[in-house]
């Protein structure tokens, strides 16, 4: 049996263990195991502990569960309530102003948390159910929350962005910084999209029977208002603002900003949000813990896979593979977009980019595709996988906070800025200092 052939097996039984429903990290050891013994006998399975060591003893992992602490911290108080709430009140007046609050909280929660799942459930529970009683139609409503949320894996800090950085071995640092410019693009994207449907449907109800201000009711605030929930947000935005001076200004290390930002975010919403007993630590240290073990035996498992898939030849043979076909390059590019979309739509973002980065990273640089470009096109990739089924984790999450509105409702309202995220995909192949002008200015030119 030839590499390749071992590999398309590999492919098989890997799908068929994960889409059993076995806890991922487990799933990737078992098959890597399995295929171990098969093909090589027992002997391999020796190196597994020290496969398993050696990747987890990356310095760079620490910045994981510091910004899941972070994110946990921010996602367990009203902080996506309140910076919902603020936003609401400046833009009360503009069509669709409801939808571009939420739209707009969810990319400033994003760059607190980091999390995509804790964007949709802050934002989508208190946002959707104000957009629905204000007239807001059902399916904008929860489509423009689902879609925002996805905005955590791409605005820094990421911890999808991190993982590729490992799993590349380029600059983690560098990659926040190309997620900015895109992600703030997206959130412009999407408001643009609410404000346009918002505008078309008030006048259409007002040439029809109805009010249009069964659709858009105008809440007026003062400035006294509009200035009364900054107070609780500054403090949270600070934190945005002093990891981007810190980490891109070379004053600290993606990992001392990471323990600096959590600690001052538990500090915070002690003051602000007065957790201070027992209970709401526990309940913010358990998710955290939780989480990150979560994620670093997925990173484990995979680095075990790579070690099985390295000793089979199966990675290099692939690879070869891929650049043997002699397709032209945005042809290659355009069909590893497709397996990436058609695996994001079963498997989460962290499992794929651990699975399938050993094999496509010689490959890209063999056709003179930017590494810290492709982690864009990539989590954006990602992103439109949280929010199509079957898995389709923020369509389940918002569905979890509002359950009475339907999950085909969430599923048909998220569909439109599915479209405009393929859009900005186009875009960053067709204009790629997007993505590689920030960097390049704050960092200097790649290497």
């Amino acid at each position: 049996m030839t590499e390749l052939q071992i590999g398309g097996w590999i492919l098989v039984v890997t799908m068929l263990v994960l889409f059993s429903g076995l806890p991922i990290a487990w799933g990737l050891t078992l098959v890597s195991v399995g295929f171990l013994v098969t093909f090589q006998g027992t002997a391999p399975l020796a190196n597994i502990p020290i496969v398993m060591m050696d990747e987890l003893a990356s310095f760079a992992l620490l910045t994981i569960p510091l910004f899941i602490l972070l994110g946990a911290a921010i996602g367990g108080t009203n902080a996506g309530r309140d910076i919902y709430e603020s936003l609401h009140r400046w833009l009360a007046r503009l069509p669709g102003g409801l939808v571009i609050a939420n739209i707009l909280a969810c990319g400033l929660f994003s760059a607190i948390s980091g999390s995509s799942p804790a964007t949709a459930a802050a934002i989508g529970k208190a946002g959707v159910p104000e957009m629905i009683r204000r007239g807001i139609p059902v399916r904008l409503a929860t489509g423009s929350v689902c879609a925002g949320g996805t905005l955590g894996i791409l605005i820094p800090p990421s911890i999808t962005m991190i993982l590729y950085g490992i799993s590349t071995e380029t600059s983690i640092g560098r990659l926040f910084l190309a997620g900015v410019v895109p992600g703030v693009l997206l959130v412009i994207l999407f408001a643009v999209y609410a404000w346009l449907v918002s505008l078309v449907a008030e006048r259409r109800a007002q040439s029809g029977a109805a009010s249009a201000n069964e659709l858009h009711q105008t809440v007026t605030y003062t400035f006294a208002e509009k200035m009364e929930g900054l107070w609780r947000v500054a403090p949270f935005i600070l934190i945005v603002i002093m990891i981007a001076y810190s980490m891109y200004g070379g004053i600290a290390t993606p990992s001392e900003v990471a323990a600096i930002s959590a600690a001052l975010a538990l500090a915070l919403i002690v003051v602000i949000y007065k957790a201070r007993t027992r209970q709401d630590q526990w309940k913010i240290f358990s998710e955290t813990v939780r989480e990150s073990t979560m994620i670093l035996m997925i990173i484990a498992a995979a680095a075990v896979f790579s070690y099985m898939m390295s000793l089979l030849y199966v990675t290099q043979s692939a690879a070869q593979w891929l650049v043997d076909l002699g397709l032209n390059r945005w042809v290659l590019m355009g069909a590893i977009n497709v397996f990436l979309l058609v695996a994001g739509m079963f498997l989460p973002p962290v499992a794929i980019i651990l699975m399938v980065m050993p094999i496509l990273t010689p490959v890209l640089e063999a056709n003179n595709f930017d590494l810290i470009w492709f982690a864009v096109i990539l989590t954006i990739n990602m992103e439109i996988g949280l929010i199509t089924p079957p898995v389709g984790l923020n369509l389940y999450v918002l569905k979890g906070v509002v359950p009475n509105v339907s999950l085909k409702d969430i599923l048909l309202g998220s569909m439109p800025f599915v479209y405009i995220m393929l859009a900005s995909m186009v875009l960053l192949s067709v204009v790629p200092e997007l993505a590689l002008w920030l960097p390049n200015q704050m960092m200097g030119a790649a290497r």
